[in-house]
């Protein structure tokens, strides 16, 4: 899998560690996006996108975040110390929605993302910069239109030929009308179609 395109939004200076967000693209096909740069005490790194974890109130069932100290739903009081821990003794309080498996995979990212974003720095600085991160024009939206329109049409045709069966075409693809089956009562329908 090539990296082929790296896209990042810088953060202003809000005195925080978050530099920028970015979204990575693999083979011109499969897009990864809401990647962190946080500047750490060895230089940036990349965080990957992540959700918060939850459990469930003891008292309502309702789920909550596992630093909130009070249920969202009821208010009963929740156990502050639920969080599982790592090896480390940190609370374990997100967990990664795409992640790569191995130390060499991470550091291509990484690798990729970082020289991405000294770029974008120094373009930055140009007169009449425009960040490129939420720039998915109108054809990038044709194109996903013309994927969903697709996706539709496969839907169609598989339907159609489960209700024909795998092993026959659908009525009218091959056989002229007066070759097609129809009941002594008049109903044409095939056994089995009105059910999906």
């Amino acid at each position: 899998m090539v990296i082929t395109e790296v896209r990042i939004k810088l953060m202003e200076d809000n005195n925080e560690r978050l530099q920028a967000f970015c979204s990575v693209t693999f083979d011109d096909m499969f897009v990864i996006r809401d990647l962190k740069i946080i500047e750490g005490t060895k230089g940036s790194f990349v965080a990957m996108p992540s959700r918060k974890l939850t459990d469930r109130c003891h008292h309502c069932k309702s789920k909550n975040h596992l630093r909130a100290r009070f249920c969202n739903q009821c208010g009963t009081r929740l156990d502050e110390d639920r969080a599982t821990r790592g090896a480390d003794g940190r609370a374990k309080l997100h967990a990664d929605i795409a992640h790569p498996i191995n130390c060499n995979c991470r550091e291509i990212i990484q690798g990729a993302v970082i020289k991405a974003f000294q770029v974008e720095r120094e373009r930055s600085k140009q007169p009449g910069y425009m960040c490129r991160y939420d720039d998915y024009d109108g054809e990038d939206y044709d194109s996903y239109g013309q994927i969903v329109h697709e996706m539709h049409a496969n839907r169609a045709q598989h339907d159609a030929m489960r209700a024909h069966g795998p092993h026959h075409a659908p009525r009218g693809a091959h056989a002229s009308p007066s070759q097609e089956r129809v009941p002594a009562n008049g109903d044409n329908r095939e056994f089995g179609s009105g059910i999906f």
